[in-house]
């Protein structure tokens, strides 16, 4: 609990006095810590339209779904589990950022707020974190207006309750944006817990995000730190990593687990001994080289309960166990306090997200299936050549990254569809830019679309068409021959005008070809093109798809 910790500064001004020692210290018995994690929270104030995976022990191939999260019932979740000694909620990353409108309207302040009344204390930067860049990321810890659009909200913004740690990310200056780490006791026990994102992160924001900051390696960043921490008389170690890894199917279990996660922390030096992970939106609990590692899912569907048990005498943490836990609708109340909030929010922000824009005839999934292509890529691909052929009638094809679907389009209230339901499909408010490419330069293109953490297949606009494969433990292959504008084969010496999000065209998601691109034209909003798509076609229908196609 949050009157039981103890911060740095407090432990500092307590260095000089004499230590009386705990009664735990002095029966020796072992203290039960509690960490309760999230991850990739992304100002999901409502509970997603998708709601959480379930396990399903009977067939392990399948998850099932329920309907689960929103703030006031992780919320009360955390009040009832929060109800123990020794309690602290902490967090991994991307808790703000490619949030729904009634967030992201307001600059993430709700969240902030959300999570501040839910108790949370301690969270590291995500990648997400960075999408408004770091000067805003620092008014979300500190408070104040939003520079350009002033205070929107129902009152002042005060900042964030709880200290975000960023022991790998630097200023120009050599200085950490955070503190690295930060210290807490419970009952004379002191824990410390380290704070990162991925090295990676520069990849996957925009490049004016990144400017006058750079990321180091995970594990240098923490193995650096770790000698100074015990040098302080501190055994039981907590890394917070923006970074996660794939696979570990079963709630409460483990089996093979894949991704970065799974090879950086074999590098941690053995002190660490419990890795709280993120980013890839996992849901496991795995011992990786005898530490516990764990991950969330995402969306505040669920919070995974850890203990520690810490010798008091030694400071070492001599046990670790870990539970998923469900928000599932049914299963908690909602908070009143959180309600109110959101309450207040929702109401500045319903005029807009409620306005109609159009209407589907079913549900429109985001889903790549072993193809990669899904029914909202091609509707996305589509809005995108649609509005930049209405500027530049000489704009050919289209090109969406897959991460930046961030929701399904629901069929719901007989198929209508909100300027608030296409928002949480495309909240980053990027802009779309033409370039041109060569057939040669397209075909680089393709060939990004293997990445070593999972392939990351790219949505297209009707008319292009291509093939692929991949052969085990191999890259992806384009198939020759394959690759079509309109039925015709793409000339390699032959020029293209392509249109994209500013995203890509700077090279996100390690599509480096996208930089090559010549004569660059801003075109508008990304969501403006796919709100005039719905408008210009009243109900839309998800295609037949065939545009991407995997074959053996």
């Amino acid at each position: 609990m949050r009157n039981s910790l103890v911060s740095i500064g407090v432990l500092a001004l307590l260095a000089g006095c004499v230590a009386t020692p705990s009664p735990a210290a002095i029966s020796g018995a072992p203290v039960q810590i509690n960490l309760l994690a999230i991850n990739d929270f992304h100002g999901n104030l409502d509970p997603p339209s998708g709601g959480a995976r379930i396990f399903n022990p009977a067939n392990p191939a399948r998850w099932d779904t329920a309907p689960a999260g929103g703030a006031p019932r992780l919320a009360s979740a955390i009040k009832e589990l929060s109800a123990r000694p020794n309690t602290i909620m902490v967090a991994a990353g991307d808790l703000i950022g490619a949030s729904p409108l009634l967030s992201s309207l307001f600059h993430d302040e709700p969240t902030i707020e959300a999570l501040s009344k839910m108790g949370l204390a301690i969270t590291s930067v995500g990648n997400h974190e960075f999408d408004e860049g770091w000067q805003e990321l620092k008014r979300m810890q500190d408070g104040g207006c939003h520079p350009v659009d002033g205070c929107k909200g129902p009152r002042p913004f005060a900042g964030a309750d709880f200290e975000y740690l960023a022991a790998s990310t630097y200023l120009d200056s050599g200085e950490t944006l955070f503190p690295a780490y930060t210290v807490r006791a419970f009952e004379g026990v002191k824990v410390a817990f380290i704070g990162l994102t991925l090295e990676g992160t520069p990849d996957v924001i925009t490049p004016a995000a990144r400017a006058g900051i750079s990321f180091k390696d995970e594990a240098e960043t923490v193995n650096a730190l770790v000698p100074k921490i015990r040098a302080e008389g501190i055994e039981a170690i907590v890394v917070l990593i923006h970074e996660g890894g794939f696979g570990g199917q079963g709630q409460d279990d483990c089996h093979g687990l894949s991704g970065a996660i799974a090879e950086i922390v074999p590098k941690f030096d053995k002190a660490v001994d419990v890795v709280v992970t993120g980013h890839t939106n996992g849901i496991y609990i795995c011992t990786v080289d005898g530490r516990l590692v764990t991950s969330a899912g995402a969306y505040g569907t669920r919070v995974t309960d850890i203990s520690m048990l810490v010798d008091p005498r030694t400071g070492d943490v001599i046990g670790r166990h870990a539970r998923d836990i469900v928000i599932k609708l049914d299963a908690y109340a909602e908070d009143a306090e959180q309600v109110a909030l959101i309450g207040e929010y929702r109401a500045q922000a319903e005029p807009l997200m409620n306005r109609p824009v159009g209407a589907i005839t079913e549900a429109i999934t985001r889903a790549g299936g072993v193809h990669g292509e899904s029914a909202m890529g091609d509707v996305i691909a589509d809005a995108m050549l649609l509005a930049a052929k209405k500027v530049e009638p000489g704009v050919q094809i289209a090109f969406m990254n897959p991460g930046g679907i961030r929701s399904d389009l629901p069929f719901k209230d007989g198929g209508k569809v909100s300027y608030g339901d296409i928002f949480a499909v495309q909240p980053f408010g990027n802009d779309l830019v033409s370039l041109t490419l060569t057939g040669a330069q397209i075909g680089d293109v393709l060939k990004q679309q293997y990445q070593p953490n999972g392939n990351n297949i790219l949505q297209v606009s009707e008319g292009f068409t291509f093939n692929w494969r991949q052969p085990a433990g191999q890259p992806i292959e384009i198939i020759a021959g394959s690759v079509k504008l309109n039925g015709a084969p793409l000339v390699a010496t032959q020029s293209y005008r392509v249109a994209t999000n500013n995203f890509l065209a700077g090279g996100g998601d390690s599509f480096v070809a996208f930089k090559a691109g010549a004569n660059r034209e801003t075109i508008g909003a990304d969501i403006g093109a796919l709100e005039d798509y719905f408008k210009a076609r009243g109900t839309v229908a998800p295609g037949a798809k065939g545009r991407v196609v995997k074959v053996d």
